[in-house]
């Protein structure tokens, strides 16, 4: 074999006899990322491969377990205006219709994750070869940072794979896996990782031999897809139903699935070359939208966030958390063994007798073969991830545990004596954790003999699905605890703030802000359909009377009087809502709430009898802005209050913590963002006016009205997080 060094760093050539293998692998990142240097650098890559004698390129990349992870986010906000955009998404179009017409056969040789960029880069090559590791998961993931595809992958996704399943994966960003990405054709052979350079490189020879065909057409569309894809007037149904799909889900706030559709279009009823210019074109004004910005941000925000350990610097190392003890097998107690047994982790799942336990762990292979029936894990794998999962009534295995997570009701009283119960049975050094949504840990630590190691990880239900981990360090919380939490947290998939403890944290005290200016609205006379529909068309995913019956009517009681208690009069329940409570009525999980649900859990209308409840049918009109205004501002003004108090270490954090786990829209930043985006002066004359009306709820943060005064924003006007 011999080398030799093309003029980029980040692209080598090396022959194995007539085949060209040409490695990426931009130095000093742990992932490839793509920009318009490498892009270029391709080209270079293919002339000396031709000058070499090469017959045929393989591309694979020189990191472990990644192809090409997108594009440099970096260079995309270094463009200052659309036509600078558009510019670098025609560099992208020109390189990669390099590689599509290079006379020598292009294969790439996929191994972990192949997304945005990376996967355009892979519908330019002739013949795509994948590994069936689980790591590897092929994506066009443009449209969750606001923006589509830029370098082709409208224009050949849809000819590759067929028209509706390239809309699917343009218009969500859904992760492709290998069998699946081989059953539609998105690739054309599945290997193990071990031979996928073996296989990559004889496919190259015999495609430069003539003994294999290039792999081009949508395959396997079952008998509608020819009749919808192959005619423009099956083809208007799709568009016209994506279309509607699109609005149902978005109201319209996100422009680049709209736009979507119209390039995707183009290159269909125009030609290639038209459907390649409006790509460059759409692309390049999405970048200057306020929703691509904003949704770059979280980007940044959470790629920084994995570098925070969760303590000040230097931070110790944390432990590994091989085993996991949890307490309480009930819906939050399944669902976090639930994920970790999918991370390798051996589970004792504990409840107070059999049936629970058995229930639980029911629960935990309903999740399991979930996955199973989505094709992410086969029927042997998901059998070995069982395995790892055990149950108890007693505290048999808890011995050995690295970590424990108590998941037991929200009662201090009995969070107390499971605390006391354990204790003795648990190592020096295990980490203790409470999975409370509102009591202090302070206060839970008061039945230990070791507050160091206790701490509150906070998961979202369902666990399995929501992305938060709020991890709440206690007053006495030591910092090899809140590091081993926060390590395996991300372990399990999770995006991870930590927040100093105070009633309710973060993520549950702003919430309850939101949900109980709903309810006061409610003591007013609003509709219960006005308030929702008025909350969902601002970008909220479901509207605050909506989240109660999810969450529970029974729970959000309990939570209002825990806040109420801790925050007196500025969170007093609305009297609607202390009526419903009183009443019984749980919402979806009693089939009964606010709304009536059928035997499936199906959400129907707005159940009349409630209004009886909450003391009168007769509703009056409120204003949507007027409902916007209340429910939005109330939780704002509570964020603020919760970094003015330090119960948020940062203004990234709090943003982080509303979009990922208490669904603030994410096209508008997060509360911190949404108050740099109107400026902090008029965020604080409207709190003056609602507090004229309504007081003390309120009453601007000291920290805004401070901001205010000084004209200061919350982050730079960059676009990225400080750190």
């Amino acid at each position: 074999m011999s080398t030799a060094a093309t003029s980029a760093e980040s692209v080598r050539v090396e022959m194995q006899g007539d085949v060209a293998v040409v490695t990426l692998d931009v130095p000093g990142q742990p992932l490839n990322t793509l920009s318009v240097s490498l892009s270029g650098a391709f080209g270079a890559a293919l002339d000396d491969a031709a000058q070499r004698g090469a017959r045929g390129v393989v591309l694979v990349s020189g990191k472990p377990d990644s192809f090409i992870a997108g594009a440099d986010i970096e260079q995309l906000l270094g463009a200052r205006t659309a036509a600078d955009a558009e510019r670098m998404s025609q560099e992208g179009h020109r390189a990669f219709a390099a590689i599509e017409r290079s006379k020598i056969p292009v294969v790439a040789a996929i191994h972990g994750a192949c997304l945005g960029g990376g996967l355009e880069l892979a519908l330019a090559c002739a013949y795509r070869v994948a590994t069936d590791h689980p790591k590897t998961v092929l994506a066009l993931p443009e449209v969750q940072l606001g923006l589509i595809p830029g370098a082709g992958g409208t224009q050949r996704l849809p000819r590759l794979v067929g028209l509706q399943r390239a809309l699917d994966m343009i218009l969500t960003g859904r992760n492709v896996r290998g069998r699946k990405a081989l059953a539609m054709g998105l690739v054309d052979d599945l290997v193990h990782p071990a031979i996928l350079l073996d296989v990559a490189v004889r496919r190259a020879r015999e495609l430069a031999e003539g003994t294999r065909e290039r792999m081009r057409g949508p395959v396997n569309r079952g008998a509608a897809g020819p009749l919808l894809e192959d005619n423009p007037v099956g083809r208007a149904v799709v568009f016209r139903q994506a279309r509607a799909g699109v609005m149902a889900k978005t109201h319209g706030h996100y422009p680049a699935p709209l736009a979507a559709l119209e390039v995707v279009r183009a290159g269909y009823d125009d030609g290639a070359e038209a459907g390649f210019a409006a790509e460059a074109r759409r692309f390049g004004e999405l970048t200057q939208t306020p929703v691509a910005k904003e949704l770059m941000f979280l980007f940044f925000a959470t790629t920084s966030l994995k570098k925070d350990p969760g303590v000040s610097e230097p931070a110790p190392e944390p432990r590994d958390v091989q085993r996991l003890g949890v307490l309480g097998a009930g819906f939050m107690g399944a669902g976090i063994a639930s994920v970790a047994v999918q991370q390798g982790t051996i589970v004792r799942l504990k409840d107070t007798d059999h049936a629970r336990v058995g229930k639980g762990l029911a629960a935990i292979r309903g999740v399991i073969q979930e996955r199973v029936k989505k094709k992410q894990l086969t029927r042997a794998e998901a059998a070995d991830v069982m395995v790892l999962a055990g149950g108890t009534v007693d505290h048999s295995g808890f011995a050995t545990a690295d970590m424990v997570i108590e998941a037991v009701f929200e009662d201090l009283a009995l969070k107390h004596r499971v605390l006391r119960d354990v204790e003795p049975q648990l190592r020096a050094d295990a980490v203790y954790a409470s999975n409370t949504s509102t009591i202090p840990i302070g206060r839970i630590a008061e039945a230990t003999a070791h507050p160091e190691r206790v701490l509150g990880m906070h998961f979202f239900s369902p666990v399995h699905k929501m992305p938060l981990l709020e991890v709440i360090a206690g007053p006495a919380t030591g910092a090899d605890a809140v590091v081993t939490a926060v390590a395996y947290g991300r372990r399990l998939g999770k995006t991870v703030i930590v927040v100093n403890d105070g009633p309710g944290f973060y993520t549950t005290r702003t919430l309850a802000a939101y949900l109980n200016e709903a309810g006061k609205l409610l003591d007013e006379g609003a509709a219960i359909e006005s308030i929702d529909r008025a909350l969902v068309d601002f970008g909220f995913p479901v509207g605050p009377i909506t989240l109660m019956d999810e969450v529970g009517i029974d729970v959000g009681g309990k939570v209002g009087l825990v806040l109420s208690e801790a925050f007196g009069a500025r969170m007093a329940p609305s009297d609607a809502m202390r009526r419903v409570v009183e009443s019984g009525l749980l919402g979806r999980k009693g089939g009964k709430g606010f709304y009536r649900y059928d035997d499936a859990g199906k959400k129907g209308e707005v159940d009349p009898s409630v209004y009886e409840v909450m003391g009168g049918g007769v509703r009056r009109e409120v204003p949507a802005a007027e409902i916007v205004e209340r429910c939005v501002l109330a939780m704002v003004n509570e964020a603020a209050l919760c970094l003015e108090e330090g119960i948020l270490r940062s203004a990234r954090d709090g943003d982080i913590g509303a979009v990922f786990g208490i669904g603030f829209p994410p096209f508008r930043g997060g509360p911190f963002r949404y108050v740099d985006a109107a400026g902090a002066d008029d965020v604080v004359r409207r709190l003056e006016v609602l507090h004229g009306r309504f007081t003390p709820r309120f009453a601007p943060a000291a920290l805004l009205v401070e901001m205010a005064r000084a004209r200061r924003r919350f982050y730079p006007a960059t676009g990225k997080p400080v750190t």
